[in-house]
């Protein structure tokens, strides 16, 4: 569900975000409106109200873990973890992380990549929120959910501050609620 549809109808923070994201035309290849969000974070007013508007929301969800997705989805999850009293737990590209790793690969819309974490860093049953910075096919996210519940983990939710409009019809993602701030700027 977009944060709009959920309360936040016209609270100025969302156009706040949305203004604060940049798009550039035709990268990383022809056709495509990459949204920039190097513009969101280095405004300190839209990127603490992206914050705070997740922090809001997942405060009282009994919320143990944050996954941010490689690698934008670093940016927001460690303060949101900090804030709710979550762990941070990066999923990473394959051969970032040193030691033994659990895996999960997924199709893209021009490829296929992968998504890996520590074994060991979850515990049977701990609660978790999936953040990444856009979702477009649900891919990536996809595959976070898969990792994180092969382990034993719990996913609560997922969450973008960016969604293209075609996700809202789907609401759920591999079955788990998704939650977005603002569609993608033309």
């Amino acid at each position: 569900m977009f944060a709009a549809e959920n309360g936040l109808r016209g609270d100025p923070r969302l156009k706040a975000i949305s203004d604060a994201i940049t798009v550039v035309p035709n990268f990383p290849k022809p056709g495509i409106m990459f949204q920039d969000i190097t513009t969101l974070v280095s405004n300190h007013k839209a990127f603490k109200h992206t914050v705070d508007i997740f922090v809001d929301r997942y405060r009282d969800m009994d919320i143990s873990l944050v996954a941010g997705v490689e690698a934008r989805g670093f940016i927001f999850a460690p303060p949101i973890a900090l804030a709710i009293g979550a762990k941070f737990l990066p999923l990473r590209k394959p051969g970032k992380l040193p030691g033994e790793v659990i895996s999960e690969a997924y199709e893209l819309e021009y490829g296929k990549d992968c998504l890996e974490m520590h074994v060991g860093a979850i515990e049977q049953g701990e609660r978790a929120l999936v953040i990444d910075d856009l979702v477009a096919t649900g891919g990536t996210l996809s595959a976070a959910i898969r990792l994180l519940e092969r382990v034993g983990a719990e996913v609560i939710e997922c969450a973008c501050v960016i969604g293209v409009p075609e996700v809202k019809e789907r609401r759920l993602l591999d079955g788990k609620p998704l939650y977005v701030l603002v569609e993608p700027r033309q």
